[in-house]
């Protein structure tokens, strides 16, 4: 006898084979000809047009009446933006936790910017990892920590206006040489961040640790989240475009892509400094 299991396993391949014009759609930067649509998603023309007549009917799809191009319909924008609302950027890297520790053998962190700035939400370790004495709740610094800097480059400029002036004030008073005085030189530092993709601290915040925080986006393009990794200078390699730099990055981009986050001119929607 069938296995009702296996009947589900295999699913309907139809609804699968026609998923690739959708595909093909979403990774297009425009509006596609027939011909070109059936060659981006791998099928004759004509096995195309009798998937697509379907999509129209159901509004996954749009035709142009003056061009016969094909373009994602208003049922596909329901369904985006519905997948937008249920999705929760801080509920997702919690999954990932796990598999992100194993792939970068230190402790990671996440953090929001929340009332009184870079919140560290959640944070793991490994088994032999170090925390850095991190606790829920705590309040990132701006300019000495990885995970403040982060914030500090791609947030906007009066999002972060009053506690940068208090830090700056702090660092002028402590005559801190290793961090800014003026608005002009933490404009550099959080230049430096975007340039670089990733923010940085060495021995900065706390004795002996280092650590690397790369920022996450939304579909709106607006920064949603930070991943910081961190551990000891004995073990940890801060170096940018270094593995645990890449391993980061890849991680913060696949979470931004799977947040409906696209940016012009790249057909991954990143760019590395």
């Amino acid at each position: 006898m069938d296995n009702p299991l296996d009947k589900d396993r295999a699913g309907i391949q139809s609804v699968e084979v026609g998923f690739a014009l959708l595909q093909a759609l979403i990774d297009a930067p425009g509006p596609l000809a027939l011909k070109d649509l059936a060659a981006a998603a791998g099928m004759p023309a004509a096995k195309a047009h009798r998937y697509l007549v379907s999509y129209q009917r159901s509004g996954l799809v749009r035709q142009d009446a003056a061009t016969s191009r094909y373009d994602l319909g208003p049922m596909a924008l329901q369904l985006g933006l519905a997948a937008l609302r249920r999705t929760d950027a801080v509920r997702l890297a919690r999954e990932r936790m796990p598999g992100w520790i194993d792939a970068l053998g230190h402790t990671v962190a996440l953090a929001v910017w929340g009332n009184h700035g870079a919140t560290v939400v959640h944070w793991e370790e490994p088994p032999h990892g170090t925390t850095g004495h991190l606790r829920l709740g705590d309040v990132m610094p701006l300019l000495s920590s990885a995970t403040g800097r982060c914030f500090g480059a791609w947030l906007p400029a009066g999002r972060i206006a009053q506690p940068l002036q208090l830090e700056l004030e702090q660092a002028r008073r402590a005559q801190r040489q290793d961090l800014p005085h003026t608005e002009a030189a933490a404009a550099q530092l959080f230049a430096d961040v975007r340039a670089y993709g990733v923010a940085r601290v060495v021995d900065t915040l706390l004795p002996s640790v280092v650590a690397l925080c790369a920022p996450v986006f939304d579909a709106r393009g607006q920064l949603v989240l930070a991943i910081t990794t961190l551990g000891t200078v004995a073990t940890f390699d801060p170096s940018f475009g270094g593995a645990m730099d890449q391993r980061l990055q890849a991680m913060a981009q696949q979470l931004s892509h799977d947040l409906g986050y696209r940016k012009a001119g790249d057909a991954t929607g990143f760019t590395r400094g």
